[in-house]
C-alpha cells in the first residue's frame, strides 16, 4: 500500500499573522515600552509625512535624532505625545555620530531614562518606533543580534571631490553635492595646495593624509581660487556612501536603508524590521529604558544603534556646546540688525 503523506498545502503553513514578529499579539505584548515611545520618542514630520524620529533628552524640550536625514528636511516640525512643535531649532551637529541638537520650547516634557548599560547578551529583546499614527506610536520589536562594534567609513574616508585627471596640480573638477566639501563651498577649479598643514601636490599625498582618519572628522584644507589663497574645514564621508554607482546584491534584497550607514565608532546591533524612517528614535530594552539611539538602516537584517554610554556622552557634549554658542556676544553686524 503506497504510504500516506500530509497534504502540500498543510505542510506549507505558517504563524498566522496576529503571532508573527509584527503582528498585533506579539506586539501586545510589549505595551509597557510602547507607551514610552509614546511619551519620550518625537516624531519628525516633513509636511504630511513621516520622516523619522528623535530621543527626548530632557523635560524642556532638547531633542537627539539622525543629523544627515534631518538636515534633507525642508521644513520639518515635531510631534511629542499628541501635541505638535512647528518651531523647531537645529542647535549643534555632532558628525562623527552623525547626531544632531534638536530645541522645541516645552515644558514638563517626559525624557527618556536611560539604561545602566548598553552590554548585554545577543539575542536580548529590544523595541523601537514602527510606524506612527495621528496619535499613537507603535512598537516594533527585534533582538540584539552581534556584539558593540565599530563600523569603518565604507571604502575609507573622503572629501567628496573627484580630480581633474589632465591636470598637474591638484584641480576640483565635481563636487558631490552629498558632501563636506560642498558644506565647505569647495568649487570646480579650486586647487588644493594642503590638507590638515601638508603641503600637497600628488593624489598620492591626499591619500597619505586621509588614511587613517574617520568619517564626520574634520579637515583644514586650504586652497587657491584664481589668485586667492582660501582656507575651509571640510567634514570627511565615507567613500562608499557618496561614490557608490551600483546597489550590490544585497542592498537590491533590503529595499529601504539609510543613506550614511557607515564610519561610527560605535555601534549595537539589532534586526528590527523597517526602513530608514526608524532612525534617530530611541531603543528600548523591555522595562522601557532607553539602551541607545537608532542611527542607521543598514540593510534587511540589520539595524545599528548607539548605546546608552556613547548617547548620554553626546547629549552632555552637544548641550555644553549649543550653551557655549548661545552665551557668544553678537557680532557688530548682528548689533545694528
Amino acid at each position: 500500500m503506497a504510504a500516506s503523506f500530509p497534504h502540500h498545502s498543510q505542510a506549507q503553513q505558517s504563524l498566522e499573522s496576529d503571532y508573527r514578529m509584527t503582528g498585533r499579539a506579539v506586539v501586545a505584548a510589549f505595551e509597557g515600552p510602547r507607551s514610552v515611545l509614546q511619551t519620550s520618542s518625537a516624531v519628525i514630520m516633513n509636511g504630511r509625512d513621516e520622516a523619522g524620529y528623535g530621543v527626548v533628552i530632557s523635560a524642556d524640550g532638547y531633542i537627539l535624532t539622525k543629523a544627515s536625514e534631518y538636515e534633507e528636511l525642508g521644513k520639518p516640525l515635531v510631534v511629542i505625545d499628541r501635541t505638535r512643535y512647528e518651531d523647531v531649532k537645529l542647535l549643534v551637529v555632532d558628525p562623527t555620530w552623525d547626531v544632531a541638537l534638536l530645541k522645541v520650547e516645552a515644558k514638563d516634557l517626559v525624557p527618556v531614562v536611560y539604561a545602566p548599560t548598553s552590554e548585554v547578551p545577543q539575542g536580548t529583546w529590544v523595541i523601537a518606533n514602527g510606524a506612527t499614527t495621528r496619535t499613537t506610536r507603535r512598537a516594533m520589536v527585534g533582538i540584539v543580534s552581534a556584539k558593540i562594534r565599530e563600523i569603518p567609513a565604507a571604502g575609507g574616508a573622503a572629501l567628496g571631490i573627484v580630480l581633474a585627471q589632465n591636470s598637474k596640480k591638484l584641480e576640483i573638477a565635481e563636487v558631490n553635492e552629498k558632501s563636506g566639501a560642498k558644506e565647505a563651498d569647495l568649487r570646480k577649479g579650486d586647487i588644493i595646495i594642503e590638507l590638515e598643514g601638508s603641503k600637497v601636490s600628488k593624489i598620492t599625498d591626499l591619500a597619505e593624509v586621509l588614511k587613517d582618519r574617520k568619517a564626520g572628522s574634520i579637515v583644514k584644507v586650504t586652497f587657491m581660487r584664481g589668485k586667492e589663497k582660501m582656507t575651509a574645514e571640510v567634514r570627511l564621508s565615507a567613500k562608499g556612501d557618496l561614490f557608490s554607482e551600483m546597489a550590490n546584491r544585497n542592498d537590491m534584497m533590503s529595499g529601504d536603508f539609510s543613506r550614511r550607514r557607515s564610519g561610527f565608532p560605535r555601534v549595537m546591533q539589532h534586526d528590527i524590521l523597517g526602513n530608514s524612517s526608524i532612525t534617530g528614535g530611541p531603543l528600548l530594552d523591555l522595562d522601557g529604558r532607553c539602551i541607545g539611539m537608532n542611527i542607521a538602516r543598514a540593510n534587511r537584517a540589520e539595524s545599528f544603534a548607539i548605546p546608552v554610554e556613547d548617547l548620554k556622552a553626546i547629549a552632555d557634549r552637544l548641550i555644553a556646546k549649543a550653551a557655549t554658542e548661545a552665551s557668544k556676544p553678537a557680532s557688530a553686524a548682528d548689533a545694528v540688525q
